[in-house]
């Protein structure tokens, strides 16, 4: 009898690690999907890293930002996306439990730290365009401080549910880790609320108010060139909107359904989530490192022109502006010279 009673008692453990809440092709199509996301965002993310500390000349204090968002990024691909391809293709969370908080951590952690990054740089690019006074006084050290405020913002929100507010566990299709979200409990409840309101709402309502106060400042701008006899180019202006659109479009692809889920599970505590669509939030803010480097290879010259020349090994010689244009970043006045023409970005 004792022997029917730990064979019966073992099955249990043994159906917990099972693939039985998703077929198995399921799981192969997440892990070659994620294998893909892998690729993209550590590629991208070091040859954003690797440009940047091999030409000092762009380690200015604006670039300090896209650093760090590309260190965050590469993280994310590294302890989220890597692991979740590996888990896909088992099939199951064979990594034990402490390697699962450890994921859910590194990806809540370093996710919040791009995020809250993106939300600096476009608060600084709105100083910097919007108000010159304000942005001639930023520097390296000014920047340093913001940036470690914002590692140090997202570190709280990242152990809050080491210790006991909230916690971390299998989510959806159970190969990944995150925060708890089918936690019903009022502590988890106020972690979720305080979360969304300070870690997504409020950076969606600073992101879109600095662009779009940047967007209207550069048509201004533009206008003023124009009524001066200078020419404003409706090419640059155009590649500026679409750069500018682009960030918050992706930004919202990344980390609206992850928001979305926290919410509906607070307002709706007894709603029945299907396994896939509470994995697929966590799935859509994994590719926010394969959009950022893209949008920043293309909306900076600059860097534009230094990646090919690495990726080149040199062979590639960049094309001579055919006129004098003005970043405004380092714009000083507000009413430029006529023959300038001035992009944002």
């Amino acid at each position: 009898m004792e022997s029917n009673n730990t064979s019966w008692s073992s099955v249990p453990q043994l159906v917990t690690v099972m693939p039985t809440i998703f077929p198995r092709v399921g799981y192969s199509i997440l892990s070659f999907l994620m294998f893909i996301n892998t690729l993209l965002s550590v590629f991208n993310n070091g040859l954003v890293i690797t440009v940047m500390l091999k030409n000092p000349s762009l380690l200015h204090p604006m670039n300090t930002f896209i650093l760090s968002l590309a260190v965050s990024d590469l993280m994310i691909g590294l302890c989220g996306s890597l692991v979740v391809t590996v888990t896909n293709y088992q099939g199951f969370l064979f990594i034990g439990h402490t390697a699962c908080v450890f994921q859910g951590f590194a990806v809540n952690y370093f996710g919040l730290v791009s995020l809250c990054t993106l939300t600096m740089l476009a608060y600084e690019r709105y100083n910097m365009v919007c108000k010159p006074k304000f942005g001639l006084k930023m520097n390296m050290r000014r920047s340093v401080v913001a940036l470690v405020f914002v590692w140090v913002f997202c570190l709280f929100w990242a152990v809050a549910p080491l210790l006991g507010w909230s916690s971390y566990g299998p989510e959806g299709v159970q190969t990944s880790c995150s925060l708890a979200w089918e936690e019903r409990s009022w502590g988890n409840y106020s972690y979720l609320i305080l979360y969304t309101l300070l870690c997504f709402i409020f950076p969606v309502i600073v992101i879109i108010y600095c662009y779009s106060k940047v967007l209207i400042f550069m048509k201004k701008i533009n206008k003023s060139v124009e009524l001066q006899g200078g020419c404003s180019s409706k090419k640059e202006n155009d590649h500026a909107i679409s750069m500018v659109l682009a960030m918050i479009i992706a930004f919202f692809v990344c980390w609206l359904p992850y928001t979305a889920l926290s919410v509906v599970v607070v307002i709706d505590p007894e709603l029945y989530i299907p396994p896939l669509v509470a994995t697929m939030p966590m799935y859509f803010a994994k590719t926010s490192p394969v959009y950022n480097p893209i949008i920043y290879f293309l909306s900076n010259k600059q860097f534009r022109d230094l990646t090919l020349e690495f990726l080149s090994c040199g062979h590639y010689i960049p094309r001579a502006p055919t006129g004098v244009s003005i970043n405004l970043c380092r714009l000083k006045s507000r009413n430029p010279t006529p023959q300038h023409r001035v992009t944002p970005l």
